[in-house]
Formats: structure tokens, C-alpha cells, sequence
């Protein structure tokens, strides 16, 4: 009798693309172990908790797992300093390949999660780090921009004109599960972005015409941004999060890639089919 089909452990299985990676996979009929802080029960997957601040909870959650999607803990100045551990630990375990979400703006070696993306190849045979540009989602849910959309119809940043290849949380997740899933391993990252680089004030204006509310971009200085931030998270974050702002402002996200179709076999979702999509949440 063959041995079962190991696990994929889904760290942040209840967030934007963690959900949408369990789902995926378990779609696929995979064995899916879906890790959270409170073990969420996610359809077709073993929930199971997982928290990054508790070493404890690490070991049952790696156990009969081969492979692994790595979502940073939310807010850390440095998370290499709690997941640099937990992937020695999940290599000792048997984990062979690892996925990390990071973002486009952080290069390997870079701040936060960039030393975590610079110290995966030297631990797992497989391995790739995903780096989308900034999230459609950021517009819905719980994200500042939401909160702002909703109360008064205004995103305020401090990325002037600068342009963004906003991209589908939907093509980050059909990336993942390739990367997760095929039996090549893509050994590099992955820069993921949607077809177009629009500013701000182009999200304003398509924000208007498919929703039918007034909304426009309201820039912020770089030092207003970081003080904004800072009230709710640590000072550190906040002040890298502005300065993301400010890289944008100067050209840094005016990108777009194949990345998407070329893995998926698909082009990436645009922004207005993600606003018609999402209009009833973005009227608030």
C-alpha cells in the first residue's frame, strides 16, 4: 500500500492569499494543512494552529509536511529573527520546498522579509519567493485604503504620480500553487504584477466610473504618511511602509511582467474587472 501524499503546510491560511491557496489546493485534492492562530477550519483542509511568536506550536504543524507556504509575521521589523528558526526547524522536519510571500519593493537582502528571501536558497532544495506589486485587495477588507474608500471616499498616499502593476490577490494564489505544485521548482523569485501600471489617481478615476461614487487620491508628504502609519503599528514599519510611498513616487513600481501568464497560462486579472467584480464592497 503506497504511502499517503504528504502536506502542504499553508501558513496564514485565513488571510488574502493564504485562503486562496488552501483553496486552490485542495481543489486539486491535495492534502492541505491549514495553519492559523486559531485553527481555523478551511473546507477540504487539516486546520491547525500555528502562531509565529509560540516555537511550540511549530512542531505539529510541520509534522507529514514536504512543502510549505510562508506568510511573515504581520508587522515585524525583522522577521528573519522568528523565521529564520522555524525554517531550519522545518527542513530538519523533511520540508523540501518553500514558497515565500514577499513584495515586489524588497529585493533579497533587503529590509524585513528580504533576509529571509536571501537565506531560503541555502536551506531547501526547492524553493521560490514570490514578489507581487501591491494588492488590488488593499482596496477592500480591512487595508487603510478600505478604511478610507468607505468613510470618505479618499486614498491618501504619498506616492504622488507614481505608477503601480496592482495585482489580483486571485494571480498571486494560481502563481503560489504553481510554484507550490509543478514538478520543476522555480529556484528564483518571481516578480508578479497585473497587465497595467496605473497611478493612484487612475485607480481614483476607475473607482468612480465603475462604482459610481466620487473618489479621489489625496497625496501625502512622505513625513504626513509615516506619521499617519505610525499610529497604528511600530514606528520602524511605518516609516518603511512611507518610504514604499516615496520609491513609487520616484518610478520604482512602473513595472509590469509576464510572470502570471507565463506560469499560470492565463493573463492577470485588470483592475476595473477587479472593481466590477468587487463594486458592492467598494461602495461600502
Amino acid at each position: 500500500m503506497p504511502a499517503p501524499e504528504a502536506f502542504t503546510l499553508v501558513i496564514g491560511a485565513t488571510g488574502t492569499t493564504g485562503s486562496r491557496v488552501a483553496a486552490r489546493l485542495t481543489a486539486q485534492g491535495r492534502r492541505v494543512k491549514a495553519a492559523s492562530r486559531g485553527a481555523t477550519p478551511v473546507d477540504g483542509a487539516r486546520p491547525v494552529r500555528f502562531d509565529w511568536d509560540e516555537p511550540a506550536s511549530f512542531a505539529n504543524a510541520l509534522d507529514g509536511a514536504d512543502r510549505v507556504y510562508l506568510i511573515p509575521p504581520l508587522g515585524a521589523a525583522d522577521p528573519a529573527a522568528v523565521m529564520l528558526p522555524f525554517l531550519r526547524q522545518a527542513r530538519t522536519a523533511g520540508v523540501r520546498r518553500a514558497v515565500l510571500l514577499s513584495s515586489s519593493a524588497i529585493p533579497a537582502g533587503g529590509p524585513a522579509v528580504g533576509q529571509v528571501h536571501q537565506a531560503l536558497p541555502g536551506l531547501f532544495p526547492e524553493w521560490a519567493v514570490l514578489r507581487p506589486s501591491w494588492f488590488m485587495q488593499n482596496f477592500t477588507g480591512d487595508h487603510a485604503h478600505a478604511r478610507t474608500l468607505r468613510a470618505d471616499g479618499t486614498v491618501r498616499t504619498a506616492a504622488g504620480g507614481g505608477r503601480v502593476g496592482f495585482v489580483d490577490a486571485e494571480d498571486i494564489a494560481a502563481v503560489a500553487v504553481h510554484a507550490l505544485t509543478a514538478p520543476r521548482s522555480p529556484d528564483t523569485d518571481l516578480i508578479i504584477t497585473g497587465p497595467q501600471a496605473l497611478s493612484y489617481g487612475d485607480i481614483a478615476a476607475i473607482l468612480t466610473q465603475v462604482t459610481g461614487r466620487t473618489i479621489t487620491h489625496r497625496r501625502l508628504t512622505y513625513g504626513q504618511m509615516r506619521d499617519r502609519l505610525a499610529g497604528g503599528m511600530p514606528a520602524e514599519f511605518a516609516a518603511m511602509l512611507a518610504g514604499m510611498d516615496r520609491a513609487i513616487a520616484e518610478g520604482a513600481e512602473d513595472r509590469t511582467t509576464d510572470t502570471v501568464e507565463r506560469l499560470t497560462g492565463r493573463p492577470p486579472g485588470s483592475f476595473r474587472a477587479f472593481a466590477e467584480r468587487e463594486t458592492h464592497r467598494l461602495r461600502g
